[in-house]
């Protein structure tokens, strides 16, 4: 009888020492075959430099409020790798000035002329942000494959001096349910999202007086793994 229950509890702990075993090769090997299929890059997507593409609004009973560009850039900002051979041009930032009539609620927009197109799908969005250590906060506003919209938080804006902000993008799962969706499983092409402008959610104690607020180089890294994969007779859907 102690064989038998000897044996049984050795076969019982063998199992459960394998299915242990098994588990760790497969999210090993999972892990691996994720990573080997992105390639993952940081891409500049506006650096303000052109006049006129962003502007500023905000509820007409609290305040009034304006965006230009300036000439300026960040102290400590290094450029991408990829563009150090070409002449891109890097001379502005965007300054947006609000004068608020009253203490209370507030928010303040700051809009592209069009919706910016991310290529590929997109992981984190950053920019470079001084906000003048006011207790407001910043958040970037995009849109899904499927135009819904979406407001990320990036951060608070009590700070002296440039500050690079960032946020990630929340991925859906294999199910496609939850985070923000990116694509479509059927499709490759037109995948990833397009970035609307900023938010600014004010403090409503520091509404008051004349505020300030500076954004320069929006960036993005992004996997383009599907994008340099897809093949080059695909027929373009949209017809």
């Amino acid at each position: 009888m102690k064989k038998l229950f000897l044996g049984i509890v050795c076969l019982l702990a063998g199992g459960f020492l394998f299915a242990q075993s098994a588990d760790n090769i497969d999210a090993a090997s999972l892990g691996a075959e994720n990573s080997a299929q992105q390639y993952l890059k940081e891409i500049s997507v506006d650096k303000f430099e052109l006049e006129g593409f962003w502007r500023s609004e905000m509820s007409i009973d609290r305040g009034v409020t304006l965006s230009r560009l300036r000439e300026g850039s960040p102290e400590g900002k290094e450029p991408l790798e990829s563009e150090q051979d070409l002449s891109v041009s890097d001379i502005y930032i965007l300054g947006t000035r609000v004068d608020f009539y009253h203490r209370g609620p507030a928010t303040i927009k700051i809009l592209a002329q069009h919706p910016i197109q991310v290529e590929g799908i997109t992981k984190t969005i950053s920019v470079w942000v001084a906000g003048r250590n006011f207790n407001h906060e910043l958040y970037v506003i995009i849109q899904d494959y499927d135009g819904r919209q979406y407001s990320l938080k990036m951060g608070p804006l009590n700070f002296q001096g440039w500050q690079q902000l960032s946020v990630a993008v929340p991925t859906q799962g294999d199910d496609r349910f939850g985070g923000i969706k990116q694509q479509d499983y059927h499709y490759t092409t037109n995948m990833g999202i397009k970035i609307v402008g900023f938010e600014v959610r004010c403090d409503p104690l520091e509404t008051y007086g004349t505020y300030y607020l500076y954004l320069d180089d929006l960036r993005v890294v992004t996997d383009l793994f599907l994008e340099n994969s897809r093949d080059s007779d695909d027929v373009t859907d949209g017809w």
